[in-house]
């Protein structure tokens, strides 16, 4: 099973993918004028203005969910699994695809917004939505939303528990078993209270649990800060090949610094639009801009925080590209989160251990709760001429029964299944982005000219900028001008 996982990903992930992500955000980059950093303050503004209503969640709640699927166990193992195979240097890389792909967030999270539509008094939204209304090409749209569903739904669930059952039975010796047992217990609770209950745990949970994590990083870094200066430079020569012992490993370093950067921000992957068109706001670019800002969150924030702890205590190993070890740190610890917690538990004897296990495992298990929202999404989308409560319940038993499954099996079987659901994705996502980019810079142009012009909240009218299908905000500008 694990070679056949290996070699799908060889296909799915092969350096194609891993130089267009690159290469989309620095052309969205480039056609926003570089937005990511002229509207930095802006993107800040803009997550506390929307409220939520009957239909919609508020500015801030769709950022925690988008966040709750950004930050996850991307943030500790991913990382560490990146410097396993790439070397300090995939750092660097995981830094450069989440500071361009913040202008591929704002485009497909503009475009979940400007294309999103209301389904049993719910705001629904995505790239399904939007590559059959903007493209008008259903068979496509159809083709995204099954594989979003059995991504979401069944393939990626594992990844996240697994992460949790491993850190849990590392610091505590918790049986697997009874991680995935307690695991089981609160998903039920939550998922089977639909999208708000989601909304209201992600709202209070993903700030507390991002915030503490990087604090508790601030402190290792406060007290090793003589080593910063070096950790930086490790980090920035490896990138290029200069660092000795890691030279021949730029393409490693490449290929593993944007896979998991991608996995972890999700910039492009096509899930961030799913929370983005669910919420409330005035302007589809100002949502866009708060989705934007989620990317720095989660990779320029929190993966820095775990790779500046793993490499301030040298506690990794990097495998070079012909399987012998370039640098040992660890004695007999798979790159994961065992690094993470290795390098917390040098710095904070006794601490640092179970501080990761109890972070990874709010990053984690939000993280499937953001998984089953995009996955009822889709399922919402394929099913909207049909009574779908049963699947939606088959849905929820399905991601449920992932989720135990992903705590009992192996780790690299569980990366190797995310990385296939991720990769499918991304393909899909990036291909009708960049065919349907003309809408969000559109509506990006609109918005800065609104507020070039001295409007707090600028408004949203499609049919003068010259987009149609968007059939919700056609609506709400008719009654506006009706009133």
């Amino acid at each position: 099973m694990q070679a056949i996982v290996d070699g799908i990903n060889g296909w799915v992930w092969s350096p194609a993918l891993v130089y267009l992500c690159l290469l989309v955000g620095l052309y969205f980059s480039l056609r926003t004028r570089f937005m990511q950093v002229r509207h930095f303050s802006e993107m800040v503004r803009a997550i506390f203005r929307g409220r939520s209503s009957s239909a919609g969640v508020s500015s801030f709640q769709a950022l925690s969910i988008a966040l709750s699927g950004r930050v996850g166990t991307g943030n500790i193992a991913g990382v560490a699994t990146a410097i396993g195979f790439g070397g300090p240097g995939a750092i660097f890389w995981m830094w450069m695809v989440a500071f361009l792909g913040a202008a591929t967030a704002y485009v497909e999270s503009a475009l979940g917004q400007i294309y999103k539509t209301e389904y049993h008094g719910l705001y629904r939204g995505g790239p399904a939505y939007y590559i059959e209304q903007g493209l008008g090409w259903r068979v496509y749209a159809i083709v995204f939303a099954v594989a979003t569903l059995l991504a979401c739904g069944l393939l990626l669930p594992g990844v996240q528990t697994n992460s949790i059952a491993s850190s849990m039975e590392n610091a505590f010796g918790i049986a697997p078993a009874v991680t995935g047992t307690v695991i089981v217990i609160l998903l039920g609770l939550i998922i089977f209270g639909g999208v708000r209950r989601i909304a209201q745990v992600t709202q209070v949970v993903v700030p507390f649990m991002a915030l503490g994590y990087v604090l508790a990083a601030c402190v290792v870094v406060a007290l090793n800060i003589e080593k910063v200066p070096g950790i930086v430079s490790l980090i920035v020569s490896s990138a290029f090949g200069f660092e000795a012992g890691f030279g021949a490993m730029i393409g490693l370093a490449i290929q593993w610094g944007v896979k998991r950067g991608v996995y972890s921000n999700e910039a492009g992957q096509g899930t961030g639009p799913h929370a983005a068109a669910a919420a409330e706001v005035s302007h589809p670019a100002a949502q866009g801009l708060v989705q934007a800002f989620s990317v720095y969150v989660d990779t320029l924030f929190v993966c820095t925080a775990t790779a500046f702890m793993i490499l301030i205590a040298g506690s990794y190993n990097v495998t070079g590209p012909d399987g012998q070890m370039v640098f040992t740190g660890l004695a007999n610890i798979a790159a994961g989160t065992g690094f993470t917690q290795a390098a917390m538990e040098s710095v904070l004897p006794g601490f640092g251990a179970v501080f990761v296990a109890v972070a990874l495992f709010f990053f984690a298990f939000t993280t499937v709760l953001a998984y089953y929202y995009i996955a009822e999404t889709n399922l919402a989308y394929l099913t909207r001429n049909l009574r779908s409560e049963v699947l939606i319940f088959v849905l929820r038993v399905a991601l449920i029964g992932s989720a135990l499954y992903g705590c009992v099996r192996t780790s690299d079987l569980a990366w190797g299944l995310g990385d296939i659901g991720v990769g499918i994705m991304a393909w899909l996502n990036i291909l009708a982005i960049l065919l349907l980019q003309k809408p969000a810079l559109a509506a990006l142009k609109d918005y800065e000219a609104q507020k070039a012009r001295g409007r707090i909240e600028p408004g949203f009218d499609p049919r003068p900028l010259g987009i149609a299908n968007a059939t919700l905000w056609e609506k709400r500008a008719a009654r506006s001008e009706s009133q």
